[in-house]
């Protein structure tokens, strides 16, 4: 069953309140970081065990190769932030927003993202497993270069997202609302999408192969 409340972590009774913000190549373990607001925090190379992350609000946060494995967080904001080759792993995110983060690099892995509004988010060369995009609204997300296997996208919208040069392997698009790709649609090779949405790909496939439709 997906976990929908932070009660639902097997590690909750054991979350200690944190009182202050993540620092650089810093361990933390049941850490329960919330109501923070930090800009231009320095925290890359910090690992996250079973730790829970509620109403914070990181503009410009260094977390480059960043580690979170059995994390959770819920009302979080993330705007220009760093997450280049950081690691996810049984995550999940709720209710949050991800604007102008780079994230290039990066390993998911059995991540679920739910409620989400994700904004230029920098994917490019990433490597996504076992990753639910859960009635989320995606815009202007690029996927270039990345390797997406078992990825799902119920009930979210795309719009403006790039798959050039993505590998894609199971993954599955018939859940998303909305389909808007404004190139890379070879990308799109090995995912699986619906015949409305095919229909609805139609003249920009055309458009890719340079086929002319005419009437």
């Amino acid at each position: 069953m997906p976990l929908r409340s932070l009660a639902d972590q097997p590690y909750a009774h054991l979350l200690q309140p944190h009182p202050g913000p993540p620092r650089q190549d810093g361990r933390y373990d049941t850490a329960h970081f919330e109501g923070l607001v930090l800009e231009g925090a320095q925290a890359s190379g910090a690992l996250f065990l079973e730790c829970a992350f509620t109403d914070v609000a990181l503009t410009e946060v260094r977390l480059r190769q960043a580690r979170f494995t059995e994390a959770w967080l819920e009302r979080c904001r993330l705007v220009a932030c760093e997450l280049v080759e950081s690691e996810w792993q049984d995550v999940t995110a709720q209710g949050g927003l991800f604007a102008g983060v780079s994230a290039y690099g990066a390993q998911l892995r059995r991540l679920t993202v739910r409620q989400c509004k994700l904004e230029s988010v920098n994917l490019r060369g990433a490597v996504l497993r076992d990753v639910v995009f859960e009635d989320c609204q995606l815009r202007d997300v690029d996927f270039g270069g990345a390797k997406l296997t078992g990825v799902t996208f119920p009930g979210s919208s795309l719009e403006q997202v790039r798959f050039g040069g993505a590998t894609l392997a199971k993954t599955d698009l018939r859940g998303a609302r909305r389909l808007e790709l404004p190139d890379g649609h070879e990308g799109l090779r090995g995912a699986l999408i619906s015949s409305a949405q095919l229909i609805e790909l139609a003249p920009q496939f055309a458009q890719a192969l340079g086929v002319q439709v005419r009437d």
